[in-house]
């Protein structure tokens, strides 16, 4: 769930654009022919698995590489479950801005309005940050995935079932340094923020953030193969294993692993047609009062370049054949997801794998995220 942005997702490594993209000519390799040499080619940089899907209009492909259980060899499954890390923190961003169409809070509400004395320590002061200024992730709120103790605990996965409440993580957030800018004066990504988030949900509607998720976005969309882990560290049905390369040396099973060390910032399962189910359906005003997209959809750039932005859980980029899509991408223990789309959710590129070791970039990353790209370009 720490954010690692590659190219395909930030716009902030180079990767080779793969030939045809755009071109008329039809011999050019289609999107399903890009994001199958992607995955294939991520499980040559060693991913176990790659799944992923390519949607326009009503019409979907799925691509799959490598395996989803290296004890059995059964292959990477496209229907399978997997846990899609930070790709949560739309669904998290989705409630609150339901929550302000319905008059209940607003996004220029203080955190401190809501969740006195959470953030109040080490020069930090939640009167000071807005609700937005969390979703749009410019609050200046440290990690708290950059505290060592959690880094390990999360690596090493030694007690999937200890218990993180939300404001201990907070605190490991503001104990690590002082504030370095104020808040709404620039972006940064941090977990934090959408831990913070969380709380809010339940400040304000007395449910937690999983509670309402589950009323407010999965049933009402159908999204049968959805959940949001609050204490089970385990996978139930069908789903991918996941893995991480342990000291580097070898791939170790970490499906099995601590969902509250994520919560509100990234502990979501899904699928493939699920995520791209939701993804539309937020694109689109499914989910939004006019007003609430546009604000979902208002962007703070995340580097100078002008070329990528992040609005409400959702990043804006320009790709390089120059269309622009939205995005988001997923890290957590064992797994490694992307989606993009475009703006009016006609055409969606999924992509998960299944190895995760809390380090990044790697080359499968690379590979398959400008695979995905591409095939979304193509």
């Amino acid at each position: 769930m720490k954010l690692l942005r590659l190219t395909a997702v930030g716009a902030t490594l180079a990767l080779a654009t793969l030939a045809g993209v755009g071109s008329a000519n039809a011999d050019a390799p289609t999107a399903y022919d890009l994001l199958q040499a992607g995955a294939q080619q991520g499980v040559t940089d060693g991913y176990p698995g790659v799944i992923g899907l390519v949607r326009q209009g009503d019409s979907t492909q799925y691509v799959h590489a490598g395996v989803g259980d290296r004890s059995t060899g059964a292959p990477a499954d496209p229907t399978a479950q997997f846990r899609i890390g930070s790709n949560t923190k739309a669904f998290t961003a989705t409630v609150l801005l339901q929550l302000e169409g319905e008059h209940r809070l607003s996004l220029d509400d203080t955190v401190a309005k809501w969740l006195p004395g959470a953030v109040d320590a080490n020069g930090y002061d939640g009167s000071t940050i807005t609700l937005r200024e969390l979703l749009n992730q410019t609050s200046g709120l440290p990690d708290y995935i950059d505290d060592l103790g959690l880094q390990l605990a999360d690596y090493t996965n030694a007690d999937p079932s200890r218990p993180y409440p939300p404001q201990t993580l907070v605190d490991a957030a503001l104990a690590l340094h002082k504030p370095t800018s104020a808040p709404g004066q620039k972006w940064g990504y941090s977990n934090t923020n959408y831990v913070l988030a969380g709380m809010v949900i339940e400040a304000v509607t007395g449910n937690d953030p999983a509670t309402e998720i589950q009323h407010r976005i999965i049933e009402p969309l159908g999204l049968t193969h959805t959940t949001f882990p609050t204490t089970d560290p385990t996978l139930h049905g069908n789903y991918l294993h996941g893995y991480e390369w342990f000291a580097g040396l070898a791939l170790r099973d970490v499906t099995t692993s601590n969902v509250q060390i994520s919560g509100a910032a990234g502990a979501i399962v899904s699928t493939l047609d699920d995520l791209a189910t939701f993804d539309r359906a937020l694109l689109t005003g499914t989910l939004l009062p006019p007003a609430q997209e546009a604000e979902l959809k208002t962007t703070v750039p995340t580097d100078s370049t002008g070329t990528a932005g992040y609005g409400l859980g959702i990043y804006h980029q320009q790709l390089p054949c120059g269309q622009w899509a939205w995005d988001h991408d997923g890290d957590v223990l064992g797994y490694h997801s992307i989606w993009l789309a475009s703006d009016d959710g006609s055409k969606q590129v999924v992509l998960a794998a299944n190895e995760f070791h809390m380090m990044g970039p790697t080359n499968g990353q690379n590979d398959t995220g400008g695979a995905a790209l591409n095939a979304l370009c193509a």
